[in-house]
């Protein structure tokens, strides 16, 4: 338990140190470095471990489009429910440019998050289970390639419309569900493990749909040469930053 409260305490606050005196400046044009944070986490390495684990193929496919479809519902609640705030307020709120509209990708990067950490946990209780030591040193794994992603999770929560505090706080309750998976993986082991792969996709899911659903038709508004090269090559070095991280 102090393991993992540790691990999620410091992943969160090296990459809020970073992303508060580095990156808050710059926040709208750094959407691209999250995207490319997002997708590599999600399609080059926890889908691929999921996929390697053993687990049925098909019943993983049945959870990625499941959480996709999850996702998707919990962001038309959040818009009818903005939309049902504003109704007959006399004001127009256009697409993109409201603190409530922008905010509902906040919501959602946090229950991914939440899902991730849960697993990081469950990998945390299966590695001391094992060996003390092993414990500690995956646990360090965990924070090396924590911090690239929580940075680009900050980056989305600012976007949102979170405050530093605000976000930082959230993201701090989401690492919880890393102590849960570690008490969860300690005394169901066996069963908590076969969930590891599902957990993963659906983690993974969250991430893909709001980076390709809200975080890209933001970048797409941007339609000069001059401020589309530099989202590309943000995007890669997202990518780039998490394959050194994994490796």
């Amino acid at each position: 338990m102090l393991t993992t409260t540790l691990a999620g305490l410091i992943s969160i606050t090296a990459a809020a140190i970073f992303s508060y005196a580095v990156l808050s400046r710059m926040v709208d044009r750094l959407v691209s470095l999250s995207v490319g944070i997002m997708l590599s986490t999600s399609l080059l390495h926890a889908l691929p471990e999921a996929f390697e684990s053993g687990a049925d193929p098909r019943k993983l496919f049945i959870c990625l489009l499941g959480g996709l479809l999850a996702f998707f519902l919990l962001e038309k609640a959040a818009i009818l429910r903005h939309s049902h705030h504003h109704e007959g307020d006399g004001h127009h709120h256009e697409h993109g440019h409201d603190a409530h509209e922008a905010g509902k990708s906040g919501w959602m990067i946090l229950v991914g998050n939440g899902m991730h950490n849960l697993t990081d946990g469950i990998l945390i209780a299966a590695a001391f289970l094992a060996n003390p030591h092993l414990g500690i040193v995956t646990a360090f794994a965990i924070i090396a390639h924590e911090i690239p992603q929580e940075i680009g999770d900050f980056i989305v929560l600012l976007n949102a419309g979170f405050s530093k505090t605000r976000a930082y706080l959230y993201n701090l309750i989401s690492s919880l569900m890393g102590v849960v998976g570690g008490v969860t993986g300690y005394l169901m082991l066996e069963k908590a493990g076969s969930l590891i792969p599902y957990v993963m996709v659906l983690a993974s899911s969250g991430f893909i749909y709001i980076a390709v659903s809200d975080l890209m038709p933001q970048m797409q508004r941007r339609t000069t040469l001059r401020e589309s090269i530099p989202q590309v090559i943000l995007i890669a070095a997202g990518i780039g930053l998490v394959l050194l991280v994994t490796h």
